[in-house]
Protein backbone atom coordinates (compact mmCIF):
# COMPACT_ATOMS: atom_id res chain seq x y z
CA UNK A 1 0.00 0.00 0.00
CA UNK A 2 1.59 3.56 -1.04
CA UNK A 3 2.32 5.87 1.62
CA UNK A 4 -0.67 8.24 0.02
CA UNK A 5 -3.35 5.36 0.19
CA UNK A 6 -1.96 4.71 3.73
CA UNK A 7 -2.47 8.61 4.98
CA UNK A 8 -5.91 8.52 3.38
CA UNK A 9 -7.05 5.31 5.36
CA UNK A 10 -5.90 6.75 8.49
CA UNK A 11 -7.63 10.12 8.60
CA UNK A 12 -10.74 8.66 7.32
CA UNK A 13 -11.11 5.92 10.50
CA UNK A 14 -9.62 9.56 12.48
CA UNK A 15 -12.89 11.41 11.27
CA UNK A 16 -15.10 8.38 11.72
CA UNK A 17 -13.93 8.36 15.33
CA UNK A 18 -14.48 12.04 15.92
CA UNK A 19 -17.77 11.85 14.37
CA UNK A 20 -18.47 8.92 17.05
CA UNK A 21 -17.35 11.20 19.60
CA UNK A 22 -19.28 13.79 18.99
CA UNK A 23 -22.36 12.22 18.47
CA UNK A 24 -22.11 10.65 21.64
CA UNK A 25 -20.56 13.72 23.24
CA UNK A 26 -24.08 15.29 22.19
CA UNK A 27 -25.85 12.80 23.13
CA UNK A 28 -24.98 12.15 26.83
CA UNK A 29 -24.97 15.89 26.92
CA UNK A 30 -28.31 16.47 25.85
CA UNK A 31 -29.71 13.16 27.99
CA UNK A 32 -28.41 15.41 30.68
CA UNK A 33 -29.54 18.44 30.40
CA UNK A 34 -33.50 17.58 29.76
CA UNK A 35 -33.27 15.13 32.97
CA UNK A 36 -31.86 17.91 35.08
CA UNK A 37 -34.61 20.51 33.53
CA UNK A 38 -37.36 17.54 34.17
CA UNK A 39 -36.87 17.02 37.85
CA UNK A 40 -36.68 20.62 38.50
CA UNK A 41 -40.04 21.32 37.03
CA UNK A 42 -41.81 18.39 37.06
CA UNK A 43 -45.08 20.16 39.39
CA UNK A 44 -45.35 22.89 37.19
CA UNK A 45 -45.44 20.19 34.33
CA UNK A 46 -48.72 18.22 36.24
CA UNK A 47 -50.66 21.75 36.81
CA UNK A 48 -49.88 22.47 32.99
CA UNK A 49 -50.96 19.34 31.77
CA UNK A 50 -54.21 19.72 34.21
CA UNK A 51 -55.48 23.16 32.74
CA UNK A 52 -54.74 21.97 29.38
CA UNK A 53 -56.63 18.49 29.84
CA UNK A 54 -60.94 18.83 29.28
CA UNK A 55 -61.52 16.93 32.62
CA UNK A 56 -61.23 19.54 35.18
CA UNK A 57 -64.39 18.25 37.28
CA UNK A 58 -62.20 18.82 40.17
CA UNK A 59 -62.32 22.02 39.61
CA UNK A 60 -66.19 23.17 40.49
CA UNK A 61 -67.09 26.26 42.41
CA UNK A 62 -70.49 26.72 44.42
CA UNK A 63 -72.06 29.72 43.89
CA UNK A 64 -74.93 30.56 46.79
CA UNK A 65 -77.67 32.43 45.71
CA UNK A 66 -80.38 33.62 47.69
CA UNK A 67 -84.13 33.74 46.62
CA UNK A 68 -86.87 35.93 46.95
CA UNK A 69 -88.18 34.17 50.33
CA UNK A 70 -85.17 34.19 51.66
CA UNK A 71 -83.57 30.55 51.05
CA UNK A 72 -80.70 29.82 49.94
CA UNK A 73 -79.62 27.86 46.94
CA UNK A 74 -76.21 26.30 45.84
CA UNK A 75 -75.61 26.67 41.73
CA UNK A 76 -72.67 24.43 40.74
CA UNK A 77 -70.46 26.25 38.04
CA UNK A 78 -67.94 24.78 35.63
CA UNK A 79 -65.20 27.55 36.27
CA UNK A 80 -61.63 27.40 34.41
CA UNK A 81 -58.86 26.81 37.33
CA UNK A 82 -55.97 29.34 36.92
CA UNK A 83 -52.85 28.35 38.03
CA UNK A 84 -52.64 28.68 41.90
CA UNK A 85 -55.93 27.50 41.92
CA UNK A 86 -54.88 24.34 40.19
CA UNK A 87 -51.83 24.01 42.31
CA UNK A 88 -53.86 24.84 45.84
CA UNK A 89 -56.65 22.16 44.76
CA UNK A 90 -54.14 19.31 43.98
CA UNK A 91 -51.98 20.26 46.92
CA UNK A 92 -55.60 19.48 49.11
CA UNK A 93 -56.97 17.09 47.32
CA UNK A 94 -54.41 14.53 46.21
CA UNK A 95 -51.41 15.88 48.60
CA UNK A 96 -48.09 17.04 47.60
CA UNK A 97 -46.73 13.82 46.46
CA UNK A 98 -49.47 14.48 43.27
CA UNK A 99 -47.37 17.21 41.85
CA UNK A 100 -44.87 14.67 41.22
CA UNK A 101 -47.28 12.38 38.80
CA UNK A 102 -45.85 11.03 35.55
CA UNK A 103 -42.16 11.97 36.87
CA UNK A 104 -40.37 8.15 36.13
CA UNK A 105 -42.16 8.39 32.61
CA UNK A 106 -41.17 11.85 32.35
CA UNK A 107 -37.25 10.69 32.70
CA UNK A 108 -37.24 7.73 31.29
CA UNK A 109 -38.52 9.91 28.00
CA UNK A 110 -36.83 13.03 28.49
CA UNK A 111 -33.16 11.69 28.74
CA UNK A 112 -33.76 9.63 24.83
CA UNK A 113 -36.08 12.31 23.94
CA UNK A 114 -33.66 14.90 24.62
CA UNK A 115 -30.47 12.71 24.06
CA UNK A 116 -31.40 11.60 20.56
CA UNK A 117 -32.98 14.94 19.63
CA UNK A 118 -29.44 16.83 20.23
CA UNK A 119 -27.09 13.97 18.61
CA UNK A 120 -29.58 13.86 15.52
CA UNK A 121 -29.23 17.99 15.74
CA UNK A 122 -25.35 18.41 16.05
CA UNK A 123 -24.83 15.86 13.36
CA UNK A 124 -27.32 17.46 10.95
CA UNK A 125 -25.62 20.62 11.55
CA UNK A 126 -22.59 19.57 11.33
CA UNK A 127 -23.16 17.88 7.66
CA UNK A 128 -25.46 20.72 6.25
CA UNK A 129 -22.81 22.70 7.24
CA UNK A 130 -20.96 21.29 4.11
CA UNK A 131 -23.76 22.06 1.67
CA UNK A 132 -25.35 25.67 2.71
CA UNK A 133 -23.53 28.18 4.16
CA UNK A 134 -22.38 27.21 7.96
CA UNK A 135 -24.46 27.82 10.60
CA UNK A 136 -27.13 29.75 8.77
CA UNK A 137 -31.15 30.11 9.42
CA UNK A 138 -31.49 27.14 6.73
CA UNK A 139 -29.01 24.78 8.41
CA UNK A 140 -30.54 25.41 11.97
CA UNK A 141 -34.46 25.09 10.88
CA UNK A 142 -33.60 21.72 9.03
CA UNK A 143 -31.56 20.44 11.39
CA UNK A 144 -34.10 21.19 13.75
CA UNK A 145 -37.28 20.19 12.21
CA UNK A 146 -35.05 16.51 11.14
CA UNK A 147 -34.00 16.22 14.90
CA UNK A 148 -37.45 17.25 16.38
CA UNK A 149 -39.37 14.41 13.67
CA UNK A 150 -36.69 11.93 14.99
CA UNK A 151 -37.01 12.83 19.13
CA UNK A 152 -40.85 12.90 18.46
CA UNK A 153 -41.48 9.28 16.66
CA UNK A 154 -38.62 7.43 18.70
CA UNK A 155 -40.46 8.27 22.17
CA UNK A 156 -44.56 9.38 21.76
CA UNK A 157 -45.58 6.18 23.45
CA UNK A 158 -43.19 7.59 26.80
CA UNK A 159 -44.97 10.79 26.84
CA UNK A 160 -48.73 9.31 26.44
CA UNK A 161 -48.09 7.68 29.44
CA UNK A 162 -46.91 10.30 30.84
CA UNK A 163 -49.70 12.60 29.97
CA UNK A 164 -52.31 9.65 31.41
CA UNK A 165 -50.38 9.58 34.44
CA UNK A 166 -50.52 13.06 35.42
CA UNK A 167 -54.43 13.62 34.60
CA UNK A 168 -54.91 10.48 36.86
CA UNK A 169 -56.56 12.86 39.43
CA UNK A 170 -57.68 10.65 42.84
CA UNK A 171 -57.62 11.68 46.64
CA UNK A 172 -55.26 11.27 48.88
CA UNK A 173 -55.22 7.40 50.43
CA UNK A 174 -56.68 6.01 46.45
CA UNK A 175 -54.29 4.28 44.97
CA UNK A 176 -52.85 5.29 42.05
CA UNK A 177 -52.21 4.03 38.52
CA UNK A 178 -48.61 2.61 38.23
CA UNK A 179 -47.07 3.04 34.72
CA UNK A 180 -47.07 -0.70 34.07
CA UNK A 181 -51.29 -0.88 34.94
CA UNK A 182 -51.05 2.55 32.48
CA UNK A 183 -49.25 0.66 29.40
CA UNK A 184 -51.80 -2.04 29.93
CA UNK A 185 -54.73 -0.05 29.74
CA UNK A 186 -53.64 1.85 26.63
CA UNK A 187 -52.74 -1.27 25.36
CA UNK A 188 -55.91 -3.27 25.85
CA UNK A 189 -58.44 -0.43 25.12
CA UNK A 190 -56.40 0.70 21.80
CA UNK A 191 -53.86 -1.91 20.85
CA UNK A 192 -50.38 -1.09 19.46
CA UNK A 193 -52.11 2.19 17.64
CA UNK A 194 -52.90 3.18 21.04
CA UNK A 195 -49.29 4.45 21.92
CA UNK A 196 -48.90 7.05 19.50
CA UNK A 197 -52.45 9.35 19.97
CA UNK A 198 -51.17 12.86 19.64
CA UNK A 199 -48.65 12.29 17.13
CA UNK A 200 -49.98 14.73 14.77
CA UNK A 201 -50.28 17.61 16.99
CA UNK A 202 -46.49 16.21 18.42
CA UNK A 203 -45.19 16.92 14.92
CA UNK A 204 -47.27 20.04 14.61
CA UNK A 205 -45.14 21.21 17.44
CA UNK A 206 -42.07 20.80 15.41
CA UNK A 207 -42.67 24.14 14.51
CA UNK A 208 -41.98 25.63 18.09
CA UNK A 209 -38.77 23.53 17.78
CA UNK A 210 -37.71 24.90 14.70
CA UNK A 211 -38.79 28.62 15.51
CA UNK A 212 -36.91 28.05 19.25
CA UNK A 213 -33.66 26.78 17.97
CA UNK A 214 -33.45 29.50 15.17
CA UNK A 215 -34.20 32.11 17.51
CA UNK A 216 -31.06 30.75 20.22
CA UNK A 217 -28.90 29.96 17.69
CA UNK A 218 -28.89 33.93 16.55
CA UNK A 219 -28.62 35.04 19.78
CA UNK A 220 -26.17 32.99 21.02
CA UNK A 221 -24.21 33.69 17.32
CA UNK A 222 -24.58 37.67 18.77
CA UNK A 223 -23.26 36.73 21.80
CA UNK A 224 -20.45 35.34 20.24
CA UNK A 225 -19.54 37.94 18.35
CA UNK A 226 -19.78 40.59 21.25
CA UNK A 227 -17.59 38.59 23.42
CA UNK A 228 -14.88 38.14 20.41
CA UNK A 229 -14.93 41.86 19.89
CA UNK A 230 -14.60 42.66 23.24
CA UNK A 231 -11.79 40.46 24.16
CA UNK A 232 -9.68 41.35 21.23
CA UNK A 233 -6.25 40.50 23.95
CA UNK A 234 -7.22 37.97 25.06
CA UNK A 235 -4.90 34.95 24.95
CA UNK A 236 -7.58 32.02 24.74
CA UNK A 237 -10.94 33.37 23.40
CA UNK A 238 -12.24 29.95 23.61
CA UNK A 239 -12.66 29.98 27.39
CA UNK A 240 -15.67 29.92 28.66
CA UNK A 241 -16.59 32.12 31.81
CA UNK A 242 -19.57 31.83 33.82
CA UNK A 243 -21.30 34.44 32.42
CA UNK A 244 -21.41 33.02 29.17
CA UNK A 245 -23.53 30.28 30.38
CA UNK A 246 -25.35 33.02 32.16
CA UNK A 247 -26.06 34.08 28.39
CA UNK A 248 -27.03 31.09 26.97
CA UNK A 249 -29.65 30.98 29.94
CA UNK A 250 -31.05 34.09 28.32
CA UNK A 251 -30.97 33.15 24.78
CA UNK A 252 -32.41 29.98 25.89
CA UNK A 253 -35.51 32.02 27.74
CA UNK A 254 -36.03 34.62 25.69
CA UNK A 255 -36.27 32.18 22.25
CA UNK A 256 -38.59 29.72 23.83
CA UNK A 257 -40.48 32.33 25.18
CA UNK A 258 -41.16 33.10 21.61
CA UNK A 259 -41.77 29.69 20.42
CA UNK A 260 -44.20 29.05 22.50
CA UNK A 261 -46.29 31.87 22.62
CA UNK A 262 -46.48 31.32 18.81
CA UNK A 263 -47.06 27.76 18.93
CA UNK A 264 -49.05 26.81 21.87
CA UNK A 265 -52.17 25.73 20.65
CA UNK A 266 -50.84 22.26 19.50
CA UNK A 267 -49.96 21.35 23.05
CA UNK A 268 -53.63 21.87 24.44
CA UNK A 269 -54.54 19.66 21.31
CA UNK A 270 -52.31 17.06 21.95
CA UNK A 271 -52.74 17.05 25.73
CA UNK A 272 -56.34 16.08 24.57
CA UNK A 273 -55.79 13.54 21.97
CA UNK A 274 -53.82 11.78 24.61
CA UNK A 275 -56.62 12.12 27.14
CA UNK A 276 -58.86 8.49 27.69
CA UNK A 277 -61.91 7.82 26.04
CA UNK A 278 -62.42 11.15 24.73
CA UNK A 279 -64.00 12.40 21.64
CA UNK A 280 -60.92 13.75 20.01
CA UNK A 281 -59.42 11.76 17.07
CA UNK A 282 -57.44 13.61 15.03
CA UNK A 283 -55.02 17.14 15.44
CA UNK A 284 -57.74 19.82 12.79
CA UNK A 285 -60.59 17.90 14.37
CA UNK A 286 -59.70 18.50 17.70
CA UNK A 287 -58.45 21.65 16.80
CA UNK A 288 -62.40 22.79 15.52
CA UNK A 289 -63.95 21.06 18.53
CA UNK A 290 -62.07 23.09 20.81
CA UNK A 291 -62.77 26.65 18.76
CA UNK A 292 -66.47 25.85 18.61
CA UNK A 293 -67.23 24.03 22.09
CA UNK A 294 -64.79 26.45 23.83
CA UNK A 295 -63.91 29.44 21.97
CA UNK A 296 -60.30 30.62 20.89
CA UNK A 297 -59.53 31.04 24.12
CA UNK A 298 -59.15 27.42 25.18
CA UNK A 299 -55.97 26.89 22.76
CA UNK A 300 -54.20 28.95 25.21
CA UNK A 301 -55.72 27.12 28.60
CA UNK A 302 -52.58 26.70 30.63
CA UNK A 303 -49.83 28.96 28.85
CA UNK A 304 -49.01 31.14 31.65
CA UNK A 305 -48.34 27.86 33.78
CA UNK A 306 -46.82 26.59 30.29
CA UNK A 307 -44.25 29.33 30.23
CA UNK A 308 -43.49 29.53 33.93
CA UNK A 309 -42.46 26.17 33.78
CA UNK A 310 -40.61 25.89 29.94
CA UNK A 311 -38.93 29.03 30.41
CA UNK A 312 -36.52 27.84 33.45
CA UNK A 313 -36.61 24.03 31.85
CA UNK A 314 -35.29 25.35 28.89
CA UNK A 315 -32.79 27.52 30.32
CA UNK A 316 -31.95 25.07 32.58
CA UNK A 317 -31.64 22.12 30.01
CA UNK A 318 -29.89 24.65 27.22
CA UNK A 319 -26.80 25.65 29.98
CA UNK A 320 -26.55 22.36 31.42
CA UNK A 321 -26.07 20.76 27.77
CA UNK A 322 -23.76 23.48 26.77
CA UNK A 323 -22.05 23.14 30.03
CA UNK A 324 -21.31 19.32 29.58
CA UNK A 325 -20.55 19.75 26.00
CA UNK A 326 -17.71 22.17 26.56
CA UNK A 327 -16.48 19.98 29.63
CA UNK A 328 -16.77 16.84 27.39
CA UNK A 329 -14.86 18.29 24.57
CA UNK A 330 -12.07 19.95 27.20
Amino acid sequence: MSTSAHYLLSAGAKHERMSQRHSLVHLFAGGCGGTVGAVLTCPLEVVKTRLQSSSVTLYISEVHLSTVNGASVNRVTRVSPGPLHCLKMILQKEGPRSLFRGLGPNLVGVAPSRAIYFAAYSNCKEKLNNIFEPDSTQVHMISAGVAGFTAITATNPIWLIKTRLQLDARNRGEKRMSAFECVRKVYHSDGIKGFYRGMSASYAGISETVIHFVIYESIKRKLLEFKTASSMDSEDESAKEASDFVGMMMAAATSKTCATSIAYPHEVVRTRLREEGTKYRAFFQTLSLLVREEGYGSLYRGLTTHLIRQIPNTAIMMSTYEVVVYLLNG
